[in-house]
């Protein structure tokens, strides 16, 4: 049987063809991903150096150059696809079946994500704030991250709590304001006049290292008890010293009333976490 080489001499020569075709086309996406990256690279670090970029915080920082990157990388890799000659119409159908394949499969994660846009966007906290969820988490916000939010407790734990949750929590920030109010009460027994109470508290007040006298402290009779009366003791100071001077509070008032032959029990109203 006589074999046709001029078939062969066809065949070989189409397949050398694209054997060249698809190896400049390979050689094209490879230069395409190597100048690309090299130039997002450049481009996040020109961001990053902008005058209007520093002025904003760690996290916000955080999110527009993940966002960025993100779609520079998408950019880059549906170019090298269409160098590689792949119909975009197929890509397009591709990339959105896998799409709703993977929202489907993390729609927790997708719901955290979108939490922590919302939290950047509207800040209830930020890194370095106290805070308090209804959800019962609570601590100094250490980072706020596309997921998670990392709190740092009183007794150093770090505790992850997904954005989501936070989003649609109750949150108490402690560490908003300059200035916060220690509440404490004293129950005082007796037959004391009640100016002469007050007096007294006011001296220890006054004689504190972290009370402000704007605004101006109070003592007032609040409720009465068997034998006697309650008073609340509502005193400014700095954020950052409200348990120094919850602390002067409760160890002076009740010497000072000592002192005075005043009897008397002192307990926190509320003890407020900070």
């Amino acid at each position: 049987m006589e074999i046709n080489t001029g078939n062969w001499d066809r065949i070989l020569e189409k397949f050398a063809d694209i054997a060249v075709d698809m190896g400049l086309r390979i050689i094209v996406a490879v230069l395409i991903y190597l100048v690309g990256r090299f130039l997002i690279r450049k481009l996040v670090k020109v961001i990053g150096k902008m005058r209007g970029f520093k002025s904003l915080d760690t996290t916000a920082a955080g999110y527009i150059i993940t966002s960025v990157k993100a779609v520079l990388y998408v950019i880059l890799a549906a170019s090298i696809v269409a160098v590689l000659g792949v119909p975009m119409s197929s890509l397009v159908a591709l990339i959105a079946s896998a799409g709703v394949a993977i929202g489907m499969a993390l729609q927790g994660a997708l719901g955290n994500i979108a939490g922590g846009i919302m939290l950047l966007i509207f800040r209830p906290f930020g890194v370095g704030d106290y805070i308090v969820a209804s959800t019962g988490e609570e601590g100094y916000v250490r980072s706020i991250s596309l997921v998670y939010t990392v709190l740092t407790t009183f007794d150093n734990r770090r505790v992850s709590v997904p954005n989501g949750n936070l989003m649609n929590a109750s949150i108490s920030n402690a560490t908003a304001e300059t200035l916060r109010r220690v509440d404490v009460s004293f129950n005082i027994g007796g037959d004391t006049a009640v100016d002469k109470v007050q007096d007294t508290i006011m001296s220890v007040i006054k004689n504190t290292e972290h009370a402000i006298d704007d605004p101006a402290p109070q003592v007032v009779p609040a409720a009465p008890i068997p034998g006697g009366l309650t008073y609340a003791v509502r005193v400014w100071t700095r954020t950052s010293d409200y348990w120094a001077l919850h602390d002067e509070l409760m160890r002076g008032i009740p010497a000072a009333l000592a002192a005075e032959g005043i009897g008397g029990a002192a307990t926190p109203v509320k003890v407020d976490n900070q």
